[in-house]
C-alpha cells in the first residue's frame, strides 16, 4: 500500500535532509518525493511535485524559507514545518503560518510530535490523497477539496473559485490551475472558464451551434466554438463512465 501524503525536504545540508528521511521512515503514511538545496529549487519543486508537506530550512543559498513563502504566497503553500539551527525565528515562522518549528539537531521524539500535528491537519483537510486547493477567506487560508468546486473563472492575475455558491480568490492563473487539477474532471469551457464536468446539470445547443451548459448552482456558461467539440466529448464521456 502506498503512502498517503507527499513530503518535500528543503535544506542545504545533506546531513539534515538525510536526518529527516531517517526519522520519517517510521511514519509509512509519508513519502519523500523530492529534496532541495536552495530557495529556487524549492519554488520549482513545489510547482512540479505538489507535496502535501514541506520541511523547510529558514536559511538556504539563493533565498531562504521565508522568501519561499513570500514568493509562493501562503495560500499556495502546502503544510510548512520549518527547520533551523536557531530558535530566534520562531515568532516569525508562526506569523508565516507554519504548522511547526524544529530546531536542529531534531530528536526523534520532537519529530514524531511534529508529524502527529501534521497528520491531524491533513486528516482535517480532507480524505487522504484527495486533490484540494488552498484558498483565501476573510478568516485566513482554507482547504477546499476539488470535488466541491463547481467552476473557476479568470480574474485578472487571480482565479476565482466557485463552490456551493461562494467564491474564493487564488493568486494563480487559470492555466496553472488547469495543469494542476485538469486530471480531476475539469475542462475548459472558454479562455476564461474552467468547469468541473460532474457539476454540469444540463447542456444545450442553439440552432446556430452555440453550446451552453447549466451548472448545479444554475449558473449558465457558454462554451467557445473552438472548445465545443472537446468539451462535449468530455461531458459525454463522464456521463457514460
Amino acid at each position: 500500500m502506498g503512502a498517503d501524503w507527499r513530503v518535500l525536504v528543503a535544506d542545504d545540508e545533506p546531513a539534515a535532509r538525510r536526518g529527516v528521511r531517517q526519522m520519517l521512515a517510521t511514519h509509512p503514511a509519508f513519502s519523500v518525493v523530492g529534496e532541495c538545496r536552495n530557495g529556487p529549487e524549492v519554488i520549482q519543486s513545489l510547482e512540479a511535485l505538489s507535496p502535501d508537506v514541506v520541511f523547510l530550512d529558514i536559511q538556504m543559498p539563493g533565498f531562504g524559507g521565508f522568501e519561499v513563502i513570500r514568493r509562493r504566497t501562503p495560500e499556495r503553500m502546502p503544510i510548512v514545518v520549518f527547520l533551523t539551527a536557531y530558535d530566534e525565528f520562531a515568532l516569525k515562522a508562526f506569523e508565516a503560518e507554519a504548522l511547526d518549528y524544529l530546531v536542529k539537531p531534531v530528536t526523534q521524539t520532537r519529530f514524531d510530535a511534529a508529524i502527529r500535528r501534521v497528520t491531524r491537519r491533513l486528516k482535517a483537510s480532507g480524505t487522504a490523497g484527495e486533490a484540494r486547493l488552498i484558498v483565501s477567506t476573510l478568516r485566513g487560508a482554507a482547504v477546499l477539496p476539488v470535488r466541491e468546486i463547481e467552476w473557476i473563472e479568470a480574474a485578472d492575475n487571480y482565479a476565482r473559485v466557485w463552490s456551493a455558491g461562494k467564491s474564493y480568490l487564488m493568486r494563480e492563473s487559470l492555466a496553472e490551475l488547469e495543469h494542476r487539477i485538469g486530471g480531476h474532471g475539469f475542462v475548459r469551457a472558454h479562455r476564461r472558464a474552467l468547469v468541473r464536468i460532474h457539476a454540469v446539470r444540463t447542456w444545450s445547443t442553439t440552432p446556430d451551434g452555440d453550446l451552453t451548459v447549466e451548472m448545479e448552482s444554475g449558473v449558465r456558461i457558454q462554451v467557445s466554438r473552438r472548445r465545443r467539440a472537446s468539451f462535449a466529448k468530455a461531458v459525454a464521456g463522464a456521463a457514460g463512465a
